[in-house]
């Protein structure tokens, strides 16, 4: 069994140390709060669209697609294709209304169209949703450190290490340096997990007997490679149907309504530039999807098909075993890179959201106001101590709680596209009727998203609940934005028509 050797600890340092540095390198000196959060428009479109990539990568996708191959076989691709189609619709219906006007965040395109009260209400859902997700991504990405490190620190003082560490570093960077700092370190974060992955790839070929050849014959015999099914079951995740209107509403959910993503597109130097980003970043996550699949793949033939308790102990276990010195340490840095690269951008866009849809509208300032400046750099801190002490909470809750909290983005995220699509195609809708619909359809999900827990502890509910329970995570942002437009649609036929304005002119146009 490989342990962590010194070399692989320098390897460690070294990523460490060289990512601060970049970010602090790079990110400069701001001039003004728009420079700090989206580095005025300036950004390559080949870097917005690897750190678009970087950012809806974490240590879980890292460790956890493999797993869904050595269980199953290429089916999740079916999804991977979805999140290309819902791409291509944002690129050409929610893009051109951002770039209509220097928008900081996603938020600020609904008070266009119903008014300040709706930018509030789905900023903050952002916030406190974001939030939750990345304390518990953050505190999760020490599970697999623990599990491939082993003996060489304390496990007692391993975990909150970790995070202690992985936090602090990425808020100095990020807090220093603004978007700037956040896009090109997560370039070089997104190099390094990728080169983890090719590097398994490359040392599961010389494990197995046969290489590769052997690897692929033995797979396709056992329907391993298989990337297709026509089912139309509501409780499979993994098929054609489910894949590409679950996968591409998910899509449109993530890339066109999280501030996340839209401030990276927003920090593009043209609409053009940004599309390009947008949908390439969909081919590049196909392609890295790909990668870890086939890593799964060649775990199951390296493993005979092995039972393991949980898929995400079947790579971290491979790393352990078999990865030589130094090369553990770069996978411990691509793990680490993954998470980093979501961590930095969350802080970030939190801070944003802050900054321009709670401080400047409450204070009547001006985002070119140098004060707007400054508060930006502290929520920036804030938002980071706050990730990182969050984190160390869950340190005894364990991984339900884990899975849960990952869960949230699910059921938010129909109703906050949900919200964008009543603005957009149902005129008659004004702000009350958005923020009901919003309310309603995030209220559902989070039946639907819980309906099995509930059950499992109230057994009396288990049989009425069933149905919900089984609905597979892919369907959960159509149905949520479906509920979300149905319920703004009946809102507006208990008013008057009319009342929308200018606002939904000014949104409705480009």
């Amino acid at each position: 069994m490989t342990h962590f050797t010194l070399l692989d600890a320098l390897v460690l340092v070294a990523y460490l140390g060289g990512t601060t540095w970049l970010g602090l390198r790079l990110g400069g000196r701001q001039r003004s709060a728009r420079d700090y959060f989206v580095a005025e428009g300036n950004i390559p479109w080949w870097a917005v669209m690897f750190s678009v990539v970087a950012s809806e990568t974490s240590a879980l996708t890292f460790i956890s697609i493999p797993g869904l191959a050595y269980l199953g076989n290429l089916g999740f691709l079916q999804v991977a294709a979805g999140y290309i189609l819902g791409r291509v619709v944002v690129a050409f219906v929610l893009l051109p209304r951002y770039f209509d006007g220097e928008l900081v965040t996603a938020y600020a395109l609904l008070e266009r169209r119903f008014g300040l009260g709706t930018r509030r209400f789905t900023s903050i859902v952002f916030m406190a949703t974001r939030a939750i997700a990345d304390s518990v991504r953050v505190f999760a990405t020490a599970i697999p450190i623990a599990l491939i490190i082993g003996d060489a620190v304390p496990r007692a003082y391993l975990m909150p290490t970790a995070i202690l560490v992985l936090g602090a570093l990425t808020v100095f960077y990020t807090w220093r340096g603004g978007m700037r700092a956040v896009v090109w370190t997560e370039l070089m974060q997104a190099g390094v997990y990728i080169l983890g992955g090719l590097a398994a790839i490359v040392l599961l070929g010389r494990s197995v007997p046969g290489g590769w050849g052997s690897i692929v014959e033995g797979a396709a015999a056992a329907g391993k490679l298989a990337a297709i099914d026509w089912s139309t079951a509501l409780d499979k995740p993994h098929t054609m149907l489910a894949g590409l209107l679950g996968g591409g509403f998910l899509a449109m959910a993530s890339h066109g309504t999280d501030q996340l993503i839209v401030q990276r597109l927003l920090s593009s130097r043209s609409l053009r530039d940004a599309q390009k980003a947008l949908i390439g970043s969909g081919l590049v996550v196909f392609a890295q999807f790909t990668l870890f699949l086939m890593v799964g793949v060649g775990l199951w033939a390296y493993y005979g098909a092995r039972f393991f308790p949980a898929a995400d102990q079947v790579f971290p276990t491979f790393i352990v075993d078999r990865m030589p010195a130094g090369l553990t340490g770069l996978i411990v840095a691509a793990i680490l890179a993954a998470t980093m690269s979501t961590h930095s951008g969350t802080i970030n866009a939190l801070a944003a959201a802050t900054t321009h849809d709670i401080y400047l509208p409450l204070t009547g300032r001006r985002a070119s106001d140098a004060s707007t400046l400054r508060f930006g750099k502290l929520a920036a801190l804030a938002w980071g101590v706050g990730l990182t002490l969050g984190a160390l909470l869950y340190k005894a809750q364990g991984t339900p709680v884990v899975v849960v909290a990952l869960s949230v983005a699910s059921f938010t995220y129909g109703g906050l596209l949900g919200g964008f699509a009543l603005g957009i195609l149902w005129k008659r809708a004004t702000q009350r009727d958005a923020i009901t619909g919003m309310s309603v359809g995030i209220a559902a999900m989070t039946f639907v998203v819980f309906a099995k827990p509930i059950g499992g502890a109230l057994p009396a509910l288990a049989a009425p609940l069933a149905p919900f329970g089984g609905i597979a995570w892919p369907w959960y942002v159509l149905i949520g934005t479906t509920i979300t437009v149905a319920t703004g649609v009946l809102s507006s036929c208990t008013h008057e028509a009319g009342g929308t304005g200018r606002a939904d002119v000014s949104l409705r146009a480009g």
